[in-house]
């Protein structure tokens, strides 16, 4: 097996705990380091002539929160939302950022060396949202490259 070595994932540890949520059928997990909190779906805050994936902001205890639309930034449709879609707080690049997802799953124990490096796009997406996948099981898990989400948001508002 090969190891996702550029963008490497974590550290020396050899076991890694990582959030999982769905976007479609596909299941996304993110280092549990980077996440902050995980909200029901907060009042969100339009913000004009915003990028179609910024959804808006959110005031989460006084602190502005810009919340993303992972989806289109995927390349999907734009979420919809459900009494299933959360608000997941992450920080990356020393900011706090929304990305809702539309079901949250478990938390997922992995080691380190069965993390493979991502095929070239994944579902149709392009591998550069991606770190690496993790087989389960059942499943496959993605595993989300957070600054690369926030970088292209950052670098296209």
């Amino acid at each position: 097996m090969t190891t996702a070595t550029e963008n490497t994932i974590i550290t020396d540890s050899t076991q890694l705990e990582f959030a999982t949520f769905y976007i479609s059928d596909l299941l996304i997990g993110i280092d549990i380091r980077q996440v902050q909190e995980i909200n029901r779906h907060l009042e969100i805050t339009e913000v004009p002539h915003s990028p179609d994936y910024v959804r808006g902001v959110v005031n989460l205890r006084g602190r502005v929160v810009t919340v993303l639309d992972l989806r289109a930034i995927l390349g999907l449709e734009p979420t919809r939302i459900t009494d299933k879609t959360r608000n997941i707080i992450v920080q990356a690049d020393g900011e706090h950022v929304g990305l809702l997802a539309d079901r949250i799953a478990d938390v997922v124990l992995a080691n380190n060396e069965n993390i493979e490096s991502p095929p070239a796009n994944v579902n149709g997406i392009d591998s550069r949202f991606f770190k690496g996948i993790y087989q389960l099981d059942n499943d496959l898990m993605v595993i989300l490259d957070v600054n690369e989400v926030v970088n292209i948001s950052n670098n296209e508002q």
